[in-house]
């Protein structure tokens, strides 16, 4: 009789075996936490952060308790960049990791040398890398130490974070009790959501105002927020409410800022907004970044739940991993669900097929701010504070080469040059306004000549640029536009999560090519003019405005014998 021999004894699973000890530490770790595929970006976190990384023994057991495979859990560590995968045999990371960002305003403040002086006076056992932004522009140069900012940094001030261990992240100077936009200090914070309850405003009422108002939505694309509500609340039930809080446009702070100063009325503009719509849970998206905004907004959800002003809708605060991509709502959705944050083909749209299924809300942080403070004191307020026949008002993320970098509540409409002068105490010292990027990395660039043009939606595309989160860069005279595009380009490159060939292959070809002293102008727009109209969501389909900028408005840079920064 022959004899088979299989490769595996039947009834053992493919794939590697969990080792015992893997299994224990996995569960002690997870704490009883339920096993839900939607919690697995959240269970990586939880051994990343005790472990400094993510081990082969460590991903298995995971797998196994959660009743995954392994292959799923590992593309979902592996898409992440604030996760650290150590293959078989591979040596497990050092310890500490050091962040240096390297995006524009960063990039301009001295973070490459900064990036190489520290690389050379921590040591072997400080992992240093550079990364993308981190939300912190006004601070330029800046640096993360384990999970806490240091900015803006010195060599000598991140030395000293390390050799003292340092793990709290403690709120800013001046943050929260202090109010940001203005209002009453002292009156019930979820006065609102109390009037909601109680039928004393109802959800027709709401979108009124908030059309009335003129509100947008300003996470970057703008649509009308009254109208957005208006479609979802019409869809079946359930519905979801998701806040995208994972800001990572270079160039993007104002959401940190906001949380940092008005938890309570982002609360209260998200809960107007999950009753008035009827949503049954509440998922907020913080970047991983945002540590010390993380424990705040933790420390504030269990206090609201805690004494509830009314019966309130699930809320559940979600941590990103370090995704660019994840600010694009249906990646954002993806990751949320415990996948890799891969953008979804549309339609459907997330208003009708979003989280799990369900019709799906999503806002950023400053559009539900406003809508506290419109539902506070009216539609009439909020619409008469535009400039230029514009209407409202709006948080501008300034840095660059400003005397006073930071965040510039201010009229839509506002002009840039306005904006410096009446923001950020004017240029910085020595500087001249040469150009500005008025809508972060993706809203192209400007010339000082343009710097007059009213800063809101519909007004900047004639001249090949957008508004977007309202994220300004200044640049001077002292900078090259040429060198802010390849800065850009190189972040999109490393952003793309590559499902689309346009995207992946786009970027990566454009960044090589204006690394070049003389740009090929016919190639690049070509390139451009296939990115733009093939690829799959908003990162590859803008990625060419700076490039199409500096080719529009910078002619004189595209033959440059020095070598790009």
């Amino acid at each position: 009789m022959q004899v088979i021999h299989f490769r595996r004894p039947p009834g053992h699973p493919k794939g590697r075996p969990v080792e015992a000890w893997a299994r224990e530490r996995v569960l002690a770790l997870l704490g009883g936490a339920p096993l839900r595929r939607d919690l697995l970006v959240e269970h990586l976190h939880r051994i990343q952060d005790a472990e400094g990384h993510l081990s082969a023994p460590m991903l298995a057991a995971l797998a196994a308790e959660m009743r995954l495979s392994q292959a799923e859990v590992y593309e979902t560590a592996t898409f992440y960049h604030h996760f650290d995968v150590v293959k078989e045999g591979e040596a497990a990371p050092p310890a500490l990791t050091v962040r240096v960002c390297e995006s524009l305003s960063c990039a301009m403040a001295g973070a490459g040398a900064l990036a190489e002086r520290l690389e050379g006076s921590l040591g072997p056992r400080v992992r240093v890398q550079r990364v993308p932004c981190i939300g912190r522009c006004d601070q330029a140069p800046a640096v993360v130490v384990h999970q806490c900012p240091v900015a803006p940094a010195t060599e000598q001030a991140v030395v000293g974070a390390v050799a003292s261990g340092v793990r709290d992240c403690p709120l800013p100077e001046g943050a929260r009790p202090a109010e940001a936009t203005g209002a009453v200090a002292g009156e019930d914070d979820w006065a609102r959501v109390r009037a909601l309850a109680a039928g004393r405003l109802g959800a027709a009422q709401v979108f009124d105002e908030l059309d009335a108002a003129g509100l947008r939505g300003l996470g970057g694309a703008g649509f009308p927020t009254g109208r957005k509500w208006r479609i979802v609340a019409g869809r079946p039930g359930p519905r979801m409410l998701v806040v995208n809080a994972d800001e990572g446009e270079p160039g993007t702070f104002k959401d940190r800022w906001l949380l940092e100063r008005e938890p309570r009325r982002f609360l209260e503009g998200m809960l107007v907004a999950a009753l008035a719509v009827g949503c049954e849970a509440c998922y907020v998206y913080l970047r991983d970044e945002y540590a010390g905004v993380r424990a705040a907004l933790e420390r504030e959800i269990s206090a609201l739940l805690a004494a509830p002003p009314v019966p309130l809708p699930a809320i559940h605060l979600r941590r990103g991993a370090g995704a660019y991509i994840c600010g694009e709502e249906s990646a954002l959705i993806e990751s949320i669900e415990g996948k890799r944050g891969v953008p979804r083909l549309r339609p459907p749209y997330v208003a009708e097929v979003g989280l799990f299924g369900r019709p799906t809300l999503v806002n950023n942080v400053e559009t539900l701010v406003w809508v506290s403070h419109i539902l506070e004191r009216g539609a009439v307020w909020f619409a008469s504070q535009g400039r230029r026949g514009r209407k409202g008002v709006r948080a501008f993320s300034v840095s660059g080469r400003v005397r006073q970098p930071g965040v510039g509540i201010a009229p839509a409409g506002i002009t840039l040059r306005e904006l410096v002068d009446e923001h950020c105490g004017g240029m910085a010292p020595g500087h001249e306004l040469y150009a500005y990027l008025p809508g972060g990395a993706s809203g192209g660039i400007l010339p000082a000549a343009l710097a007059d043009l009213p800063l809101d939606f519909d007004t900047l595309q004639p001249h090949g640029s957008f508004i977007g989160s309202a994220a300004v860069v200044v640049l001077s005279t002292q900078d090259r536009a040429r060198d802010a595009a390849l800065n850009l380009m190189r972040f999109f490159r490393d952003e793309s999560c590559g499902q689309c060939t346009p995207c992946r292959a786009g970027t990566a070809k454009a960044a090589e090519l204006i690394g070049r002293p003389n740009w090929d102008r016919v190639l690049l727009a070509q390139l451009s003019a296939a990115m733009a109209d093939a690829s799959i969501c908003g990162l590859g389909q803008a990625a060419p405005n700076p490039v199409l900028s500096v080719i529009r408005h910078f002619p004189q840079e595209l033959a440059d014998p020095r070598p790009a920064a």
